[in-house]
């Protein structure tokens, strides 16, 4: 039995045609034909019905057909495993953000691991925090940068971009802006623009609030700080904003104490997954990258 046997019966399968299944592994037709005959002959069964219109799968080679596309994914990563040991590697990696988060680091991260390994190609994709560290578990992403404000996700590892403090940011008509802080406890009752749950600053909010006994009045929710500051600038209620994203001049930021409120953006990847050389290559920059800087300035409004 032979690898390229392999190759040809299943893109014969997939292609329910031999003169389909030829064009895409670019032999002629009589080629591809003879050897998937060839490896019938030592399987000693029919792995296909060429009596129809169209090539179909007999019962064995449906049995058989998982088998035949692990053996061709096992070859394809012993490649790219022999590619990472010499520096070639190549494939894809699958990167989550949090929605609404235009945090610079990331894209230099991104940036800088383009520009060192370029035959990589990178998916992006947005969601709520807590989902993307659903996805890490499940390993449908490979590295996730994701708001929190508790401890570390558990069976996660981490690398810190950025603590922030949080400020209840107002309208200078606002009657708390002749203040200037605000506890918590002063928060209840008051009209509160905030991220959606599933953020890391929304979930520094909730947790406070319930510590000091009751639940946030949330009368706005957005998904993007700047959006969070408009509304608050429409005297819409209070936004709740990290202070490196605080506008400046258009809204009061009042620090929040009694406890002082604090949300972290990190960078999250799963140590158990088992990983292509791409996604490796990822995580070992993601390291050398977070040790180097372990905290990222962001200009004011980045977010």
């Amino acid at each position: 039995m032979e690898i390229h046997q392999l190759q040809y019966f299943v893109a014969v399968a997939e292609e329910a045609s031999f003169t389909r299944a030829a064009a895409r592994v670019h032999v002629a037709q009589p080629g591809v034909s003879a050897q998937v005959r060839r490896l019938e002959a030592e399987l000693g069964q029919r792995l296909l019905d060429r009596s129809g219109r169209s090539v179909t799968l007999t019962e064995v080679g449906a049995a058989v057909l998982p088998f035949a596309r692990a053996a061709l994914d096992a070859l394809d990563g012993a490649r790219l495993a022999v590619d990472q040991l010499a520096g070639l590697v190549r494939g894809q990696v699958t990167v989550g953000m949090v929605s609404g988060c235009a945090l610079p680091s990331l894209a230099e991260l991104l940036s800088d691991f383009h520009g060192r390994y370029p035959g990589v190609a990178i998916a992006l994709t947005e969601d709520g925090s807590d989902r993307l560290v659903e996805q890490l578990r499940d390993r449908t992403l490979d590295l996730a940068l994701i708001g929190t404000a508790g401890p570390a996700a558990e069976g996660l590892e981490t690398a810190v971009v950025l603590d922030d403090a949080l400020v209840a940011a107002v309208a200078p008509e606002d009657p708390l802006a002749a203040g200037r802080s605000v506890t918590v406890a002063e928060l209840r009752g008051q009209p509160l623009v905030s991220l959606p749950r599933g953020t890391g600053v929304r979930a520094a909010l909730d947790a406070a609030c319930a510590d000091a006994g009751f639940t946030p009045r949330i009368v706005l929710e957005a998904s993007a700080l700047p959006m969070v500051a408009q509304l608050a600038q429409r005297g819409l209620g209070v936004a709740i904003l990290p202070a490196s994203a605080a506008p400046v001049g258009a809204l009061r930021a009042l620090p929040i104490g009694e406890p002082q409120l604090r949300s972290r953006l990190e960078l999250a990847w799963n140590p158990l997954a088992a990983r292509s050389p791409a996604a490796s290559a990822l995580i070992e920059h993601t390291r050398a990258s977070a040790a180097a800087t372990r905290r990222v300035d962001v200009p004011k409004g980045t977010f």
